[in-house]
């Protein structure tokens, strides 16, 4: 029978070093998922601080035509139309404004009630930087 010898010191430290192989992969690995999820983490805020920012300014945009629709209303012209807005912060906005009249007799003097629709949008629905926003405004030429 052959005797076996005990291994080497060189040969033991080569036997070693192959385990300490498998937990750094493990390591690795953690630490690449981690830094993924976290990545995808910060996009998925960034996305919704934008799509916040992009709402208020349809919220404005809207505003702005229920204002528009309220001035041509009070200067005789209550008609709906369509508002491409250019200006600074609602460049880009469409805002599709609506008005309806409907006359009212307050003692011997007939008034008008005006209701005021506005949309505004922004994008392509269905893409990802989609917006709108309604508001509606019922006001009267009654001083």
């Amino acid at each position: 029978m052959k005797r076996r010898t005990p291994p080497t010191a060189r040969a033991a430290r080569e036997i070693a070093g192959g385990f300490a192989l498998v937990p750094a992969l493990f390591l690795i690995v953690i630490i690449g998922l981690l830094a993924a999820v976290g990545l995808r983490l910060a996009l998925g805020q960034e996305q919704t601080v934008t799509m916040a920012l992009q709402q208020a300014r349809a919220l404005a945009a809207a505003r702005a035509g229920i204002d528009w629709g309220a001035y041509s209303a009070l200067n005789g012209t209550c008609a709906g139309t369509t508002l491409n807005l250019t200006e600074a912060s609602l460049a880009g906005f469409t805002v599709a404004v609506t008005c309806s009249a409907t006359p009212y007799t307050d003692g011997s003097t007939t008034y008008q009630s005006y209701s005021i629709g506005a949309s505004a949008s922004y994008g392509t629905y269905g893409k990802p930087d989609y917006v709108q926003r309604v508001v509606h405004a019922t006001f009267t030429n009654a001083t």
